[in-house]
């Protein structure tokens, strides 16, 4: 009879595998245990002993007294899996016992994730002798109920998006909750990064000026995956000091963490194996010895493709209702079911879009494996966390795609586990989204003259939105004069004004209005025969009406993306630093882009192989940004030719652009480059890197801090490429096309950029 090889077995002939370049073991950790606060409420102290919990890990215990005892915002900084949970319900259901009028507000990035959190606070609830209400409200709760949880909900279980348009808007039919506020829980705070932790950070100031108003002030309690600046992003978020708790007590088992680079299919192009063919071939392999496997992939239809060959490939040894999807679009009972099988072990294999990476509890699995890395190291880790959530040996593969970011994480193993985890970046003084946000605030609550948002003095703003029409000065007050409430048109997902509305035409029955984007970002993500991903599903757009700004699509299955040229032309308006690099100089500040989106390439998904493209038709935009300028002296490289400095400047933007998207926390799509043979005030060559978002985000002046330590991951990357002259991976995709030795001229522009 055919003997199953354990876990054990497994890791010993993975070892032998040449496709495995490194292999990182992380020992075992005992739990740090302490007791129950002696000051902690009995009743609680026997819910948990009920629940099998006799006292508390270290940093359970300190979050507890730094919160309740101290009275301090508090930042939990632990691994997942780690309990990170009582941190919070601790000190909210502690200071419940001693005012039971008292109010708390819980943040989390995910629906699911509220349900998730909601089922175990009222495990908790439930074996306590209390009457407290938690509820979760969102866009899918009854009207039925949204009263009742306005007025009696003690814990209120939300997202920012309904915070900024359903409940501080209506602030009046939410007085209960805002006049006894106490404490406020934002979860999975590295989440909050970029355009979207700017938007939420302004409404945490539109949040906290409504409870002043309303005679509270809500302590804050955040927790974290791990980032190198967690208590920077909570103080910006919160605007307030934030104690640091990162003395983790929680076990763990020894986990193996493997990065799994598939075979090279053409050395000249560098293009390698199908990362999706090698992960249908390992994680069967785990799960045909019953081995309990997570895969997860980065969208929706990829989530699909994998389950289905997963479960043909085990047909014969695994029943397929065993193995099993989880992704945006199942229904919350089906995602409920999934997570109970997994943790019963009814539900063996698990396939999942990152919707599974939070903190979402779905028991012990023994080993993860990742199609292509993540997009940031903290996510890598959250997604790792999944296997081994108890204290047994468990397994991390890490496949790598063909993509430059895939290969320079693999090329730099040092990198990902010597480095320290991405600072996520926020700007929530960006004037566009501050000017959106005091629009919001003052249909509130009108604003006293001289009143200032959370620190910022905003009384110029005020007075420009009164010459706009927007607002009227009334006894020495700022009101609102629209019909129609702000915070209905602004998301939290943008920072332009006038957005294009994406609208689904899948369903005949009705149009669905399924997101919106920046008219700056629609010309290369919207144009009409773009492939657009929402959530993980692939849509293509149909038609784009540009003057109604609404783009409509359709849900498709392709094994292609699209990728735009942007015809760009910069203009430095104002520069705010300047130094040397080497020979040559660069620059950050304020700059003009105007873009004009030229044409579009269909690219494989497997291998980034160019296999179509076609014309866009849409009218010349301007972006007022941030961004850095790099001036190349040409005496540095001697007599190139026009057509060799246009191939050598794509190539070091191209592998910039990817670095920094590794160094700063961000997707590669939030920063844009542009490369100038001849730039217009200066007449060098010269290449441009700078924020996607009107205004900025705060990357490219991040960046630009970081210089010295990008330029020289850019040389190093370029240089440990297995090509021999340059290929779509290293050098972008004009590498080994024609006469020009791509890869070498840029190792020495690279060089020469680093020089003393």
């Amino acid at each position: 009879m055919f003997k199953k090889q354990t876990l054990t077995d497994k890791i010993s002939l993975l070892k032998e595998d040449p496709n495995v370049i490194h292999w990182q073991t992380m020992p075992e950790k005992e739990a740090v245990f302490a007791p129950f606060p002696h000051v902690l409420d009995i009743c609680i102290q026997e819910a948990l002993k009920n629940r099998g919990i006799h006292q508390l890990y270290s940093h359970q215990r300190s979050a507890f007294n730094e919160s309740v005892n101290n009275n301090k915002n508090i930042v939990a900084v632990t691994p997942t899996a780690s309990g990170k949970t009582l941190c919070y319900n601790l000190p909210v259901l502690h200071r419940f016992s001693k005012n039971h009028d008292a109010r708390a507000l819980y943040l989390f990035p995910t629906k699911a994730l509220a349900q998730d959190q909601m089922s175990e606070l009222n495990g908790l609830i439930e074996d306590m002798d209390m009457e407290i209400r938690s509820y979760t409200y969102d866009g899918d709760t009854p009207p039925a109920i949204r009263q009742t949880i306005r007025k009696a909900g003690h814990i209120v279980l939300s997202n920012p998006d309904m915070l900024h348009s359903a409940i501080l808007p209506h602030h009046t039919k939410w007085i209960s909750l805002f006049e006894n506020l106490e404490t406020v829980v934002i979860d999975e705070l590295h989440t909050y990064r970029g355009v979207f932790g700017s938007h939420v950070a302004n409404v945490i100031r539109r949040l906290k000026r409504i409870c002043r108003y309303y005679g509270s002030d809500p302590a804050f309690i955040c927790t974290s995956a791990t980032i190198a600046n967690p208590v920077e992003l909570a103080e910006e978020l919160t605007g307030g000091p934030v104690q640091l708790i990162d003395n983790n007590g929680a076990p763990a088992g020894r986990k193996h963490f493997v990065l799994y680079n598939p075979p090279v299919l053409h050395p000249v192009l560098n293009v390698r194996k199908s990362a999706t063919k090698m992960v249908n071939q390992l994680a069967s392999d785990f799960l045909k010895d019953g081995i309990q496997t997570i895969v997860f992939a980065r969208s929706r239809v990829r989530v699909e493709l994998i389950l289905s060959h997963l479960q043909q490939l085990t047909s014969g040894s695994i029943r397929q209702n065993r193995i099993r999807g989880y992704r945006g679009g199942y229904l919350p009972s089906q995602r409920r079911q999934i997570e109970k099988d997994l943790r019963s072990g009814e539900t063996i294999g698990v396939v999942s879009t990152n919707a599974l990476e939070l903190g979402v509890d779905i028991g012990q699995l023994q080993v993860c494996v990742m199609t292509g890395y993540p997009g940031s190291i903290a996510s890598s880790w959250q997604q790792a966390g999944r296997a081994g959530r108890r204290q047994d040996e468990s397994l991390v593969i890490m496949v790598a795609s063909s993509s430059p970011l895939d290969q320079y994480l693999f090329s730099h193993p040092d990198f990902f586990f010597d480095h320290s985890p991405e600072t996520a970046r926020i700007n929530k003084d960006n004037l566009i989204i501050l000017v959106d946000h005091l629009k919001c605030a003052a249909y509130e609550l009108p604003f006293e003259e001289n009143e200032a948002f959370d620190g910022v003095e905003v009384t110029d703003i005020l007075e420009y939105l009164m010459d706009q029409r927007v607002l009227f000065k009334s006894r020495q007050q700022f009101h609102w004069m629209n019909d129609a409430f702000p915070a209905h048109n602004i998301s939290l997902r943008s920072a332009a004004q006038e957005n294009v509305i994406i609208i689904d035409q899948s369903v005949t029955s009705k149009h669905q209005v399924i997101g919106e984007m920046d008219t700056f970002s629609a010309m290369t993500l919207l144009h009409e025969e773009a492939i657009y991903l929402h959530e993980g599903t692939q849509f293509q757009v149909e038609h784009l009406d540009w003057d109604e700004k609404k783009a409509f699509v359709r849900e498709v299955d392709v094994d292609y993306f699209t990728d735009a040229n942007l015809a760009v032309q910069l203009k430095v308006l104002e520069v705010d630093q300047e130094k040397a690099l080497g020979a040559h100089r660069a620059v950050y500040g304020d700059v003009m882009v105007t873009a004009m989106a030229t044409l579009y390439k269909k690219m494989k998904l497997d291998t980034f192989e160019n296999i179509g493209s076609g014309p866009i038709h849409l009218p010349e935009q301007e972006l007022h940004t941030n961004g850095i300028g790099i001036h190349l002296n040409e005496d540095q490289m001697e007599s190139l030719s026009e057509d060799a400095w246009e191939q050598v400047l794509a190539s070091l933007a191209h592998v910039m652009k990817h670095v920094s998207a590794v160094e700063v926390m961000c997707d590669t799509a939030d920063l844009y480059t542009s490369a100038q043979v001849k730039e217009t005030l200066t007449r060098q060559p010269t290449i441009f890197l700078y924020d996607r978002y009107p205004g900025g985000a705060g990357l490219s002046e991040r960046i630009y801090q970081l210089l010295p330590d990008v330029l020289e991951r850019s040389l190093d990357f370029v240089y440990n490429c297995s090509c021999e002259g340059g290929c779509p991976t290293c050098c972008g995709e004009s590498a080994g096309s024609g006469d020009v030795p791509v890869k070498v001229l840029t190792l020495k522009l690279l060089s020469s950029l680093l020089a003393e």
